[in-house]
């Protein structure tokens, strides 16, 4: 299930780390899984009510699954753009694009599955059924619930990646709990409108992919998904968790963004490709969704990419996806 959050950064950086800087897994307040939400964890460790993981796999194609305990909820971040597509008893929960910032949560004993169809890095909370409210367990309130690039979450999970191995537990646990009591306040998504079908929201993605460039109405995409303009604004908004004319306006601006990492092309001249009238009107927009300029943007893209030439090879390899989504 969806529900409505204003879009957050399109992608979250992770910060090199010296070489020789090994802290023992033991200690670790962020562990890697070597399995899809799977903590390993040694014979000794203490269970904690907050525990923290990262997975990532380089892979175009992989397929996993995974039953919550019964005593925490489960929750992914998404720390670079994916195409999943979440599935629990032959339900479809998800399917399509996770940008970075992406919120997605399991309720305890249920089973999950999912396919990543691109390459994918995630932090994992696994958070004890303490820090929610009695009623969401009994209800079934909070399962399936899908955040499509929620603020918070987005900056909960770059605060974690800055950190990294520096994190301690305590801090960890306070960003779990953070966690927990921004889910607990969300709006039941049970009393929000059903989603757009999957085959209609393929079809309006598709058209806006091939046409963003000129101005589209809300009615050429009514009608493209075969819907009045109510009707298709209420679904699209459950299943994306934005507006039509949001959904727009981010796609001109990753499409920009590739532009702008890749071509050495005018501002303006950028503008007027990606459907903006205006450099000014396409500044303001980016600014607003990406909170930079984009000359800062480009120049702090840029940046990126030479330290990334600066590396060590081995990280340089590791490094290189997360530059990819930047752009």
């Amino acid at each position: 299930m969806l529900t409505n959050l204003q879009a957050a950064h399109s992608w979250i950086d992770f910060p090199a780390s010296p070489e020789d800087r090994e802290i023992p897994r033991a200690t670790q307040a962020i562990t890697r899984e070597s399995h899809w939400r799977q903590i390993d964890r040694g014979p000794e460790a203490a269970v904690e009510d907050v525990a923290i993981s990262r997975w990532e796999d380089s892979r175009s194609t992989s397929s996993h699954d995974a039953t919550t305990p019964q005593d925490c909820y489960f929750v992914g971040i998404a720390l670079k753009t994916t195409r999943a597509k979440l599935t629990r008893e032959r339900q479809i929960i998800f399917d399509g694009t996770m940008p970075a910032g992406t919120l997605y949560l399991t309720a305890p004993s249920k089973r999950l599955g999912v396919q990543f169809q691109s390459p994918c890095a995630f932090l994992h909370f696994h958070i004890s059924t303490d820090h929610f409210p009695a009623q969401f367990s009994e209800a079934d309130g909070l399962n399936d619930l899908v955040l499509l690039r929620d603020p918070l979450a987005a900056e909960l999970a770059k605060t974690l990646i800055e950190h990294g191995d520096a994190a301690d537990h305590q801090f960890t646990r306070c960003i779990g709990q953070t966690l927990a009591m921004h889910l607990t306040r969300l709006e039941s998504p049970r009393a929000r409108v059903n989603a757009l079908p999957k085959w209609r929201l393929r079809r309006v993605e598709q058209y806006v992919a091939d046409h963003f460039h000129r101005r589209i109405s809300l009615s050429e995409l009514a009608d493209v998904a075969g819907l009045s303009r109510m009707h298709f604004a209420a679904q699209f908004r459950a299943a994306t968790g934005y507006r039509p004319r949001e959904y727009l306006l981010n796609h001109r601006v990753e499409h920009a963004k590739t532009l702008l990492a890749t071509t050495e092309r005018p501002l303006a001249e950028i503008a007027l490709a990606v459907g903006f009238s205006t450099q000014a009107h396409f500044s303001t927009v980016f600014k607003r969704i990406s909170d930079q300029s984009p000359a800062r943007w480009r120049l702090a893209s840029k940046g990126r990419r030479h330290e990334m030439q600066a590396l060590p090879p081995r990280r340089r390899s590791l490094e290189s996806d997360w530059i990819s989504a930047a752009a």
